[in-house]
Formats: structure tokens, C-alpha cells, sequence
């Protein structure tokens, strides 16, 4: 009894933290969002490349899918699709990385950093991506983890961690998304 109680304990104490680091993490970019629109008000380059910005924002939010499917597997017990759905929702991050890198290219030929825009494209886009790899750090240290078969329907706050901390970086892209790519 005394260790069911406090294997609860530990899981509802784990959850509390993710939360209050989620929250932090919420803060930080509400700061650098607000900076954006008080540095440079509602203009946007004419040469920012939205059919990019949509592309890699359908691969994320596509990526929130799989990993919702990952999460639905473990609670399952359903080993097979865990490790298939860790290694789309990868496999899509690392897509979406891509089109960031091609991002900045672009941003570096059109409004370079050292433009008003530029500063604050590429201090949201640079803290986004930051994340991204995180995420992708993590959800390959669980990928690992399932294939040595360590989460099942019992035991699975692994991978729904991880899987938080992925949907919370999606989110914050669908408010960068707009906040760079659609106000004029």
C-alpha cells in the first residue's frame, strides 16, 4: 500500500513540475511575442515566404498527431505502435527543422538580424527551433526507452511527458506562426 501511495505521490509531483516548467516556458514566449509587436509593430516584409511557414506548420501540427497516436499506444499496450508513432513524430520534427533552416536562410537574404524584424524573426524562430530540438532529444531518449521495453499501459508518464512538452511547442508555434507570417 505505502508504495502505491508513493508511486502517485511521485507521478501527481512529476506532473506538477512539467506544468510549472510548461507555465515558465509560456511566459518566455509571451514576453518575446509582446517584444515583436512593440519593436515592430504589425508590419511584415513583403518578401517572407508564407507557403514555407504553412508547409512546416502542417508538418508540426501533423507531428502533435503522431504523438497523440504514440501516447494512445502505450495506454494500450500497444508496443508496435508506440515505437512506429515516436519515430514519425521524430521523423516530422526533424522535417520541420529543416524547413526552419530553410527559413533562415531566406530571413538572412531578405531581413537579416539586424533589422527590426529580422531581430525578432529570428529571436522567436531561434527560440522555437531551440525547443524543437529539445523535444526531439527527448522523444528519441523515450524512443530508446520503448525499445527496451520500459512503458506499458501501467506505467507510461515517460512518454506522456514528453508528449506534453511536444504539444505545448506546437502550440507556441500556432501563436509564432501568425505572429510572424499573417499580421500586417
Amino acid at each position: 500500500m505505502s508504495t502505491e501511495i508513493d508511486t502517485r505521490h511521485r507521478l501527481r509531483v512529476n506532473q506538477l513540475g512539467l506544468w510549472l516548467f510548461i507555465a515558465s516556458e509560456t511566459f518566455l514566449f509571451i514576453a518575446l511575442i509582446t517584444a515583436r509587436y512593440a519593436i515592430v509593430g504589425l508590419d511584415r516584409p513583403d518578401d517572407l515566404n508564407q507557403p514555407l511557414g504553412l508547409v512546416i506548420s502542417l508538418v508540426l501540427l501533423l507531428s502533435s498527431l503522431t504523438a497523440y497516436r504514440a501516447e494512445t499506444a502505450v495506454k494500450h499496450d500497444d508496443q508496435q505502435g508506440l515505437l512506429r508513432y515516436l519515430t514519425i513524430t521524430i521523423g516530422l520534427g526533424v522535417v520541420f527543422l529543416i524547413g526552419v533552416v530553410l527559413e533562415w536562410k531566406e530571413g538572412l537574404e531578405f531581413f537579416p538580424p539586424d533589422t527590426e524584424f529580422g531581430s525578432a524573426f529570428f529571436t522567436l524562430i531561434g527560440l522555437h527551433a531551440f525547443h524543437v530540438i529539445t523535444g526531439l532529444v527527448a522523444l528519441a531518449v523515450v524512443l530508446r526507452l520503448s525499445r527496451q521495453g520500459r512503458f506499458n499501459a501501467g506505467d507510461h508518464w515517460g512518454v506522456e511527458g514528453v508528449i506534453k512538452y511536444w504539444h505545448f511547442v506546437d502550440v507556441a508555434w500556432v501563436v509564432i506562426f501568425p505572429t510572424l507570417y499573417l499580421v500586417s
